[in-house]
């Protein structure tokens, strides 16, 4: 039910992220929230069900806006690995490095991303700017503290909520077992 609800919520953010979205000023920014929903699926999902739902993000990404087909599933995977690996055993409160870790490791993936650009088109490649980086950087960090709050409420939700089956037998006087 749970993966279930991220990956519709994940087709939601696809769809408005390469449509709605595009329609915002360069000014203002456009926060990459699927890359936050791949962040938060690293610190909650197990990795199973994480992997699976970070392929799916991305192929449906891919399919939707991608030019080299392959790159974003692959990112999504890459992240979800790194950050499942380095917070896996952390004994520092969740709190205190969930936000700063998805920005720094944002910022580290539009370097490797314009790396493997380059590598690929080597002719053609995208423009570069610090001040671009690092401003798309601090609009993740600010979206990303108050999406983590809404998805962590739906996460709970959907964990502690129990699906119940009422069995109703013919025969039985009783009618709640």
């Amino acid at each position: 039910m749970l993966l279930i609800f991220f990956l519709i919520l994940g087709v939601f953010l696809i769809v408005a992220q390469t449509t709605f979205f595009q329609l915002f000023p360069d000014w203002l920014g456009r926060p990459d929230f699927l890359y936050i929903l791949v962040a938060f699926a690293a610190y909650r999902m197990g990795w199973g069900s994480g992997l699976l739902y970070a392929f799916l993000l991305g192929w449906m990404l891919d399919v939707v806006s991608g030019i080299h087909l392959g790159i974003y599933p692959l990112q999504n995977i890459l992240v979800f690995a790194a950050l499942k690996l380095l917070t896996e055993s952390s004994p520092l409160k969740e709190g205190t490095y969930e936000v700063p870790l998805v920005g720094l490791s944002y910022f580290l993936v539009q370097i490797g991303f314009y790396f493997v650009h380059s590598v690929m088109i080597p002719g053609t490649l995208p423009g570069w700017s610090w001040d671009k980086i690092f401003q798309d950087t601090m609009i993740l960090l600010l979206a990303t503290i108050p999406t983590f709050v809404l998805l962590n409420k739906f996460y709970e939700f959907f964990n502690t909520r129990r699906i119940v089956h009422r069995v109703i037998r013919r025969g039985s006087s009783n009618q709640f077992r």
